[in-house]
Formats: structure tokens, sequence, C-alpha cells
């Protein structure tokens, strides 16, 4: 690769951008259970140099956890993947942290996994609750995509709508976006 000037003011306008967006944590490429240590270090450290409160520190913490090992298990692997398993983002805007995911996923797919996120977003946290102890229980909400633990877990532990998003790539595949927020005013309003 050549040191070209375009491609260099691409890479400092993207550095700006997501420093303006408070993105302070970026990855692409392979999810492993290393990755996802790695990263769970590098979280922690940075929560600590924020001095971030306990419980907030355990929310962003396990949802973070729980986005990385979903890329990890459920992303599509295909053939002329550059993109890998995907593309991890946390950041801080005010008070607020905020995971973000992208990873292919099959068009195939888009059905299943929309349905699974409206029916934790449509939960409160009392229905969240009983979904987590009978997907514990018993396995499977439901056989037509019904939520799995993972997604049920981040919805509560951060008290949030998960927002998503999917981009076609082509006919037969589609980035998925994640986006999961850890509000800590949410949970001092609540104690």
């Amino acid at each position: 690769m050549q040191l070209e000037k375009a491609f260099i003011e691409t890479i400092v306008s993207l550095y700006e951008e997501l420093n303006i967006n408070g993105i302070y944590i970026v990855y692409i490429g392979k999810f492993t259970q290393k990755i996802t240590s790695i990263f769970s270090s590098m979280l922690e450290e940075e929560l600590e140099k924020q001095n971030v409160e306990k419980k907030t520190k355990r929310r962003v913490y396990h949802a973070m956890v729980e986005t990385m090992q979903n890329i990890q298990r459920h992303s599509d692997n295909f053939a002329d993947d550059f993109f890998s398993n995907g593309l991890f983002m946390i950041g801080r805007i005010k008070h607020i942290y905020y995971i973000i995911t992208v990873n292919k996923i099959s068009s195939a797919k888009t059905e299943v996994v929309s349905k699974a996120i409206d029916t934790v977003n449509n939960k409160s946290k009392e229905e969240l609750n009983e979904m987590y102890k009978k997907q514990l229980k018993e396995g499977s909400i439901n056989a037509e995509g019904g939520a799995g633990l993972g997604l049920i877990d981040i919805a509560r532990k951060t008290e949030n709508k998960i927002e998503y998003l999917f981009i076609p790539i082509n006919i037969n595949e589609e980035y998925f976006i994640f986006k999961a927020e850890v509000d800590p005013l949410k949970f001092a309003i609540e104690e």
C-alpha cells in the first residue's frame, strides 16, 4: 500500500467523526473469546479512568460482552468476506454509553432477527425478567424465532430499547447494525 494524501485525509476525517460521536473503542475483524477478553480489559480500564459508578460499569460491561458474543455466535460468514465477522464500537456522549455492532447476515434472517428484537423491545421490565427465567429454564421462547437469552439480557441490563437497522449489500446479504445504550441517570432515578 502506498501512502496517499486522499487516503490519509479520509482516515483523519473518520477519526474526527469518531471523536465527535464520543467513540473511544473501535474494532473491525473476527470476534473470538480472546478478542472479547481484550476489549473487556480495555473497557474496564477506560471506565476506571472516567470514575464510573460500579452499577453503571457492570451494565456497560455486560452489554458489551453480550453484543460481542452475539457477533461471535450469530454472524454469517460469506466466501468473499473481507469484512470478516464484524465491526464493534463503544462510545459515550454526555452521560450515555452506547455500543454499536455491525455484521453481515443472510437476507433470509432479517425477519427473524427483527421479530426477536421487536419482541424484546415491546416487553416491560417485569415481562423481560419472566422471559429471561423461561429462557433459562426451557432454552427457547418459541420456534418462530423468539428472543434469545443474550437479547433479553441486554434489554434487562440496559433498560432501554435496542435499536437496529438493516442495510442491503446485495440480494443475499445485509449489514445488521445493532445499538444498545446505558443511561446511568435512569438507574439513579430508580434508586
